[in-house]
């Protein structure tokens, strides 16, 4: 095949090999700090290897979750606030793991835009290493997409995919094990996490506030506080799950406190909770006051300063919570499971 002098290139059709290889090698010393034991290989290879054995498991099941940031992202690419939306993509992912008794072990991110910014990207990329040390699985690799006409310029999505373990015997929920009268214990948010954002956009287009104005609900600018990133609750409730203390786990994303902790329960069995056992916090308060959200709409879309939610024993309960209070969470009874004909409140 000969040259050709004046033949089209890939780069002026859109797509520049050299970023990506630039990237490539900006992120591998990121993707190298969260090595951890069963991890085989570096990036750069078709696939990645995991040693299931190294990592301690003898009779393990796979878990497997895949999840992106949502509309979160349209504050990130506006504001330029790339730096933590890493760590919600990792979040979202290894959270719905612990919910199967599952600790994280790997994980694989996708990023898609229409010319790529080396410098953004290794921002966001950054943000997913930390989130994988948070979680404490290892970056084994993904997929860098340039794509010419299919986004807008300084437009970027984001996937994520993660593979957890869990040994046989540990799979969540316990539905057999649930039963009326067992506490639930709520792990604080730190805010919308990455749900209801379209929700957000809309009451901040409402409030009239610019994204750099100073947060009516927190420290900094309003954007920077609604780019909180999603708690990641892996090293304070993956011993307790793995010690056996937990009957269930949900945890709150898209449909709020109304629609996800019966995805954790026995048929038979509904949530009854206290809805004066905890704040919602200083973003929702506002959310719901700027944006007139009725309550019930505020349950189903948001987590409501509920992260995380545990299914304990109710003679459990007590060591539970000293536990996890002891690793930094705060965490608070907020409820009972009770038979479904029992009047929900």
């Amino acid at each position: 095949m000969t040259d050709r002098p004046n033949g089209l290139t890939y780069a002026q059709a859109g797509v520049d090999i050299d970023a990506g290889n630039a990237l490539v090698e900006a992120i591998k010393p990121l993707a190298r700090a969260t090595a951890r034991p069963g991890m085989r290989g570096g990036l750069g290879g078709f696939g990645a290897l995991f040693d299931l054995k190294a990592a301690g498991y003898e009779d393990p099941l796979l878990v497997s979750t895949t999840d992106g940031v949502g509309t979160k992202l349209k504050i990130a690419i506006e504001t330029g606030l790339h730096d933590t939306v890493g760590i919600d993509l990792v979040a979202m992912c290894v959270n719905d793991l612990l919910a199967q008794g599952a600790e994280p072990l790997l994980f694989l991110d996708y990023f898609a835009t229409g010319k790529l910014d080396v410098a953004t990207a290794t921002r966001v990329v950054a943000g997913i290493a930390e989130g994988c040390k948070l979680a404490g699985c290892a970056l084994v690799g993904g997929e860098t997409a340039e794509m010419p006409g299919m986004y807008a310029d300084g437009e970027y999505d984001l996937a994520g995919f993660t593979v957890g373990a869990v040994n046989r015997d540990g799979v969540l929920p316990r539905l057999d094990d649930q039963r009326a009268g067992d506490v639930l214990i709520g792990l604080a948010s730190s805010g919308p996490h990455s749900n209801g954002y379209s929700m957000v956009r809309k009451v901040v287009e409402r409030s009239g506030l610019a994204w750099d104005a100073p947060s009516p609900f927190g420290a900094g600018t309003l954007a920077e506080s609604l780019m909180t990133p999603t708690r990641i609750y892996v090293k304070s409730t993956l011993p307790l799950i793995k010690a056996g203390r937990i009957k269930g786990v949900a945890h709150i994303t898209g449909g709020g406190l109304i629609e996800n902790p019966p995805r954790a329960l026995a048929e038979g069995l509904v949530p009854r909770f206290d809805w004066n056992a905890w704040a919602m916090g200083p973003t929702f308060d506002w959310l719901q006051a700027t944006g007139g959200i009725a309550e019930h709409e505020m349950r189903r879309t948001f987590n409501c300063g509920v992260g995380f939610l545990l299914v304990v024993a109710r003679d459990e309960a007590p060591g539970v919570l000293g536990d996890l209070l002891d690793a930094g969470e705060d965490a608070f009874v907020c409820g009972e499971l009770a038979a479904s004909f029992e009047t929900r409140t």
